[in-house]
């Protein structure tokens, strides 16, 4: 009789346990196919308050068109938004927020390098895609991550095609005016580099002055090397004033500028002294592709103004994590990671985007602008 009790108890045991693996991998497939049923969410973490500049306006346009024509595989997109103050600790504060957020794939964000290069850490060790439409410092992509992109060009594809710009033009002995952080130092690095390969000359850089005095002092030392043109490494004010007190010094040489002197602003501050300046940008809305007409049209009918670079940059980040979710048939953040990377010249607003391996987007999107009467026209 005893033994019989002993097999009963052993048998009861193992049904119950048989049943507790049964609930436990229902509820697992239950929780899977929610979140393979349920929204798609993005984050997207952008210093709204501070300094928007349409992009907001570019990833809602975005959502919109895809949830109005029947969503992601059937799927809806839901954007969470949270504003970084464009800070490092803002920066850091939010990316540990989205880490609690049920179900997130990707986050659209950040706006500057720093912000963006100390919270990609924190992304990569929660297995979640970022995926930044506007931090182009090369240190962003260089920590061998796996969650980590940009749908922007790296600084380093821009300077190349601006040296070479220059080194057409017949230019040789270069001065470079830089911003002391990874912005300004990443982009003259890069600018460098690149004027030095083709064939030109760096004949100073510098990041600071202190005032028309102390610039006169270099302008004389940069004549008497025989310079014949600059490149500006820095954000906005600072690069257009530094423009406007070199023409105050009789500086007429040729300036060059990254992205960030892309902006009405340039003309504002340093008025006529500005003219001529060559600048990297990121959209051309007059270009004459069917995607691009649409978006425009579409964001002008929507919103009353014509779309800025940054709005084209959120639009763009939107549907190209849309189309990894749809091509690979999952939300999850591994997939879509996977996916990205192999996007070759896949056609967006901004231009074409192409993923390398360690998630730089090398495709055809740099475009240049040279600033005539006031306004900038852009180069061919």
């Amino acid at each position: 009789m005893q033994d019989k009790h002993k097999v009963k108890v052993v048998v009861l045991y193992f049904l119950a346990a048989n049943t507790l693996l049964v609930i436990l991998f229902a509820l697992l497939a239950g929780c899977s196919d929610r979140e393979e049923r349920g929204d798609i969410v993005i984050g997207v973490a952008w210093p709204f308050a501070a300094q928007n500049d349409l992009f907001q306006e570019g990833v809602w346009l975005a959502a919109d068109e895809i949830n109005n024509n029947g969503g992601i595989n059937g799927r809806k997109v839901r954007l969470v938004e949270k504003d970084d103050g464009n800070t490092v600790t803002g920066g850091m504060a939010v990316a540990q927020s989205f880490t609690k957020v049920p179900n997130l794939t990707a986050v659209i964000g950040h706006r500057t390098s720093s912000v963006s290069i100390t919270a990609s850490a924190t992304y990569e060790n929660a297995g979640m895609v970022m995926l930044s439409p506007a931090s182009t410092a090369p240190a962003l992509t260089q920590k061998g991550y796996q969650f980590i992109f940009r749908n922007i060009p790296s600084d380093d594809e821009a300077t190349r095609q601006l040296a070479l710009f220059a080194a057409q033009r017949g230019l040789q002995r270069i001065v470079i005016y830089y911003s002391d952080d990874s912005y300004g130092i990443g982009l003259a690095n890069s600018f460098e580099d690149h004027a030095k390969e083709a064939g030109m000359d760096i004949v100073d850089r510098f990041s600071y002055y202190a005032g028309l005095k102390d610039l006169q002092r270099l302008c004389e030392k940069w004549k008497a090397l025989e310079f014949d043109g600059i490149f500006v490494a820095r954000h906005m004010p600072d690069g257009a004033e530094f423009i406007a007190n070199a023409a105050k010094l009789d500086v007429t040489v040729p300036f060059f500028a990254g992205n960030t002197l892309d902006t009405p602003q340039l003309y504002e501050i340093a008025g006529k002294a500005a003219e001529g300046t060559v600048v990297c940008s990121i959209f051309n809305p007059q270009e004459s592709r069917a995607e691009v007409k649409s978006f425009v049209d579409s964001f002008r009918s929507k919103y009353g103004v014509m779309p800025t670079s940054y709005a084209a940059q959120g639009y763009d980040a939107l549907n190209l994590l849309a189309e990894a979710v749809q091509e690979s048939g999952s939300a999850s953040p591994d997939a879509v990671a996977q996916k990205l990377r192999t996007f070759k010249d896949m056609p967006g607003v901004a231009g074409f985007h192409t993923f390398a391996d360690n998630g730089d987007d090398i495709g055809g999107l740099v475009v240049k602008k040279v600033l005539r009467n006031g306004q900038f026209e852009y180069i061919n």
